[in-house]
């Protein structure tokens, strides 16, 4: 039975004593392995060195705050809805008197969590936002052995007013040219 019409044609020469002892084989491997060691070393040793990292790489979250330091999210919930990986939990409150300065809006995320165990860091809960409250920035997530410390509250996410993280690098052109005009009511503060 043939399963193709192609054949395929066989040689059978005989090795020489040079091929069968296998020396010319041995000796090319060793000649690469030589060459490799005197090439430069792609390792980089990471605490004291560090690679350049993509401006649009996806790395541990932030909650932005406005110029005047309130806090962007609204609890819209949108998301936690975007999250394939079902890694953002909040829960929303009414913003009382005197909390003007705090939020931007009359509702506010008092808890929010992400759970950077399940975050696959594709970048979709920055996507949904409508109030560009959450972006992924290009810091690292550090490791640590216990999970309860992977669980990120506001506590780690909100960003500090004298620490601004700059992620105008993760915002289109469009985008940047629709928040010069003032006169939408998104932009006003």
């Amino acid at each position: 039975m043939q399963l193709t019409n192609r054949s395929k044609q066989v040689a059978d020469t005989k090795m020489t004593w040079l091929e069968r002892i296998y020396l010319p084989g041995i000796f090319k491997g060793m000649m690469i392995t030589l060459s490799h060691a005197f090439k430069k070393k792609p390792t980089i040793q990471y605490p004291e060195q560090k690679r350049a990292i993509a401006p649009l790489y996806r790395g541990q979250h932030v909650l932005k705050r406005d110029d005047n330091g309130a806090e962007r999210c609204t609890a819209c919930g949108l998301c936690a809805v975007a999250c394939p990986a079902e890694a953002i939990t909040m829960i929303a409150a009414e913003r009382e008197k005197g909390q003007e300065k705090l939020y931007r809006e009359e509702k506010y995320a008092s808890m929010y969590e992400i759970n950077m165990l399940r975050c696959i860091f594709c970048g979709l809960c920055e996507e949904a936002c409508p109030k560009e409250a959450i972006f992924l920035t290009d810091r690292i997530v550090p490791s640590t052995t216990k999970r309860k410390d992977f669980i990120y509250g506001k506590d780690k996410l909100v960003e500090k007013m004298d620490q601004r993280i700059d992620v105008s690098v993760r915002q289109t052109n469009n985008l940047a040219e629709f928040k010069k005009n003032q006169s939408f009511a998104h932009n006003k503060l």
